[in-house]
């Protein structure tokens, strides 16, 4: 599929089912910000539409899983397919920015990412939480989530609250500013491979 400009929209699906989860998403790189999303897991179906609307990135995500037993592999899973689809639709990440990085404020909450979609996986994450669930999302998850996430796509992501008290506007805001880090590290810039080594 092409996009209005005639390059090519860089767009992928992946599907993982298990004994515990079934989860296909799409991604469109070159989107508007538009989703569809099911997880089963109600704040988390919130983190996502957000982070679709702020980063411009397009996602359709269904997930049925065990939420019976607990939000644990729903979570993880989910992290781990749409990192997988965005690695795919980046492709060779021929013209990438690459880095990313955003300071997002949500009333009293404050918070950080940076991202290097460099093709090493490694995520920090410093944010304490006064809340144990917000609406079936455990927030001990909330650092499994970003953790899952960059493994599959590859990336550093940096992640850190500054300032907050609110739980619910602690962790959008932490979602806020990976999809503006996000937008900046997908965005084409150019045509060539962004690292010395020719790859990434």
């Amino acid at each position: 599929m092409t996009s209005s400009s005639g390059a090519e929209r860089r767009m992928a699906s992946r599907n993982r089912k298990t004994a515990e989860t079934d989860i296909t998403a799409t991604v469109d790189l070159d989107g508007t910000g538009s989703s569809s999303i099911s997880t089963g897991v109600v704040f988390l179906d919130h983190m996502l539409a957000s982070f679709s609307r702020h980063s411009g990135i397009d996602v359709k995500l269904e997930c049925k899983g065990d939420l019976d037993v607990d939000d644990h592999h729903s979570v993880e899973d989910v992290a781990l397919v749409l990192g997988s689809a965005i690695t795919e639709a980046l492709g060779d990440k021929k013209g990438i920015g690459r880095y990313g990085w955003a300071i997002i404020p949500m009333d009293e909450a404050l918070a950080q990412c940076s991202i290097d979609l460099g093709g090493r996986s490694y995520c920090v994450f410093r944010a304490e939480f006064a809340r144990p669930v917000i609406q079936g999302l455990s927030t001990e998850m909330v650092e499994h989530f970003f953790v899952s996430l960059s493994r599959t796509m590859q990336a550093n992501v940096h992640l850190a609250v500054l300032d907050g008290k609110n739980t619910h506007h602690m962790i959008e805001a932490l979602f806020k500013s990976l999809a503006y880090a996000m937008k900046q590290a997908v965005r084409i810039e150019g045509s060539d491979i962004r690292s010395t080594k020719g790859v990434i």
